[in-house]
């Protein structure tokens, strides 16, 4: 699909719908640019191209000061795919490199070091230590523009081991000090030790406020709050309990998190990301199910629908597990209830909460406690204690086969909860469950034809199945 003579192309049109998904560098400047940059355009003979912002930067290119290219959001590319590199670069997102190391990094893929290495290198064009420094001066860069946190704190909650590593990084990167960046940025917006304002960036066009809302009608209480336009919940972090607040605004998301850890910073951002699909690639998606015939009035009239995701995968399974055969409002009777009983108090300043049980609470809970039938507590127990042991990965980087395989091998676990887990918990685009009843009546087919239906809509069958979703929530299919 991409050449460099298309690529080209892109950055003569200033696109900002390819923003991530290929980075151009000057020779002549030494800078390396978004495709969409206000600047010039340059020479083609004096443009290069790169799959990342971290193999520019390990080309020795510094970040352009007018469209901030480590600014973009991520390529759908490697937030999608199912190969090694995808599942890494998800994982580094997810700050793991910060946390384990590359050898944690390679020990959740399965592979050696020198292996993911070698893959990252070739796919991206640079390892895995490059990609997460590169990963750490996004963050910092957020930090230092919109939030008051000294330097040295921006330098640790972005992952930095020391001010001097953050320095030098900087100074190799965007040939700026930290100082400098938030000077230029013409001063930082309000902000205290542990609460962050930040502005998180998507592709255009973005429905970002349908993904609120469907996430906002199935808010459970202790856990979650919906207002009509700002979506709050609680989350488990790596280093303690977190609060997020997001609201939908012209350009961006706006997200205020509280932390109780400001090293969690990198594993929040992320999860909020994935909760919204802020990385998709709307242009691809709208363009492949417009063909559709029965997808393509659902397009035009929401365009860039985004599909929720979550930010806690055993969540979701629960959640999937409960809401089988009974209505949102039902399940989010029993979910309050459940979180009220087992979950814990969500210690953050400045917030309020619960944040949802985890696996150990829910691994041996009594059957027998009347909030749902025994066979679905069983399901959730063992599902908890399959996460625990390992056996079940729906982490950032899983396996996505391997995780249907070992949900379907949960008793009391189907094909639709298998799906319906894929498509919000391990963020698949293209998973879709068939026989969901509200999908196969908007497109007034059974359950074997809209299967051989959707066929036609790979690899993004998820986003076939939350417009489907969306126009019966909205009314436009009865």
């Amino acid at each position: 699909m991409w050449d460099d003579e298309t690529r080209y192309a892109v950055i003569r049109g200033k696109d900002a719908r390819y923003d991530g998904q290929f980075f151009t560098a000057v020779r002549t400047t030494g800078i390396y640019c978004r495709p969409s940059c206000p600047a010039r355009t340059p020479a083609r003979a004096n443009v290069s191209f790169f799959p990342s912002a971290a193999a520019a930067q390990r080309a020795g290119y510094r970040s352009c000061r007018r469209c901030f290219p480590d600014d973009a959001p991520g390529s759908p590319r490697w937030k999608v795919g199912e190969d090694v590199a995808s599942r890494a670069v998800r994982l580094i997102d997810d700050g793991v490199v910060e946390r384990e190391g590359v050898a944690g990094l390679a020990r959740r893929l399965g592979y050696t070091e020198r292996h993911v290495s070698r893959v990252l290198v070739d796919e991206l064009g640079a390892s895995p230590q490059a990609l997460a420094i590169a990963h750490r001066l996004h963050h910092a860069r957020t930090l230092l523009e919109t939030t008051a946190l000294p330097v040295a704190d921006v330098a640790f909650a972005a992952g930095f081991g020391s001010v001097r590593q953050f320095n030098d990084a900087a100074r190799a990167a965007w040939a700026l000090t930290p100082s400098e960046v938030r000077r230029r940025a013409g001063g930082p917006a309000t902000a205290g030790p542990t609460t962050l304002e930040l502005r998180l960036r998507h592709r255009a066009p973005a429905a970002v406020d349908r993904a609120l809302a469907f996430v906002g009608v199935r808010a459970v209480e202790g856990v979650e709050t919906w207002d009509g336009a700002t979506y709050g919940r609680t989350m488990r972090l790596p280093h303690g309990p977190g609060t997020v607040a997001l609201e939908a605004v012209e350009g961006h998301v706006r997200a205020r998190l509280a932390l109780a850890d400001v090293r969690d910073l990198g594993a929040a951002v992320a999860r909020c990301r994935r909760l919204l699909d802020l990385d998709a690639d709307p242009a691809a998606v709208d363009e492949a199910l417009a063909a559709s015939s029965l997808l393509a009035p659902l397009v035009a009239a929401v365009p860039g629908l985004r599909v929720p995701g979550a930010v806690d995968p055993f969540e979701m399974v629960v959640r999937a597990i409960v809401g089988q055969q009974v209505s949102v409002a039902g399940a989010r009777r029993t979910l309050g209830t459940m979180v009220e009983r087992f979950g814990e108090a969500a210690s953050v300043p400045e917030a309020a909460g619960r944040v949802f049980p985890s696996p150990e609470v829910l691994a041996d809970v009594d059957p027998e406690t009347g909030l749902v039938p025994q066979a679905r507590w069983r399901a959730i127990s063992a599902a908890a204690r399959a996460m625990i042991d390992g056996s079940l990965d729906l982490s950032p980087g899983a396996d996505r086969a391997e995780a249907r395989r070992a949900l379907l091998a949960i008793p009391g676990i189907g094909p639709w909860t298998a799906e319906y887990v894929a498509l919000r918990a391990l963020g698949d685009p293209d998973a879709f469950p068939a026989g969901d009843l509200v999908l196969q009546k908007a497109a007034g087919l059974d359950g074997r034809a809209l299967a051989e239906q959707a066929e036609a809509w790979r690899p993004w069958r998820a986003y076939a199945a939350m417009h489907l979703w969306t126009a019966v929530t909205e009314g436009r299919i009865s």
